[in-house]
């Protein structure tokens, strides 16, 4: 072996130390935000999902992030309890309820965002042509076979938004 050339078990080690990293650095701003506001990553994540899906069941919700009943009850309970986000009951399915989120709640989401979105904006810029492509590529092959499906109609904005009450209603 020339000494340029690496094992592939430390090229790999390399990427997901990489990984840990990006995600370290990813995750600060909204990080520090959240705290300000006695909040941390699991309401970072309700809030992004149901910001970016007005509508969304709880039981869509539970599916998406993989957690317990318990665990989200707690969170929701907080960003509801705050003004972040409106519970309403599923005309349909009146064991269903919706969420949608309130002004506050877009704002917030909204900020917390923005940080994350001009990190993965400069580093697709540095990584050249094609780069968006590839990191999306690199990204849903990391996701698990079975999960692949789901997170594209997820991502793709298809979970069935639907319209919500008014802020306060």
């Amino acid at each position: 072996m020339r000494p340029d050339e690496e094992p592939d078990a430390d090229r790999l080690v390399r990427l997901v130390e990489l990984l840990f990293f990006a995600y370290r650095d990813f995750t600060s701003d909204p990080d520090q935000m959240l705290s300000a506001i006695g909040f941390g990553r699991a309401h970072h994540r309700v809030l992004h999902f149901v910001a970016r899906n007005p509508g969304l069941c709880v039981a869509d919700l539970l599916s998406i992030l993989t957690i317990t009943k318990q665990s989200l009850a707690r969170v929701l309970k907080q960003l509801v309890d705050e003004g972040y986000i409106l519970q309403q009951r599923n005309e349909q399915d009146r064991r269903e309820r919706l969420l949608f989120p309130t002004e506050k709640g877009r704002s917030l989401a909204t900020s917390l965002a923005r940080p994350q979105l001009e990190r993965i904006s400069r580093a697709l810029a540095a990584a050249g042509p094609g780069g968006e492509l590839h990191a999306e590529r690199f990204l849903f092959s990391m996701l698990n076979a079975d999960e692949q499906v789901q997170v594209a109609r997820i991502v793709r904005r298809q979970v069935g938004a639907r319209q919500g009450p008014e802020d306060g209603a």
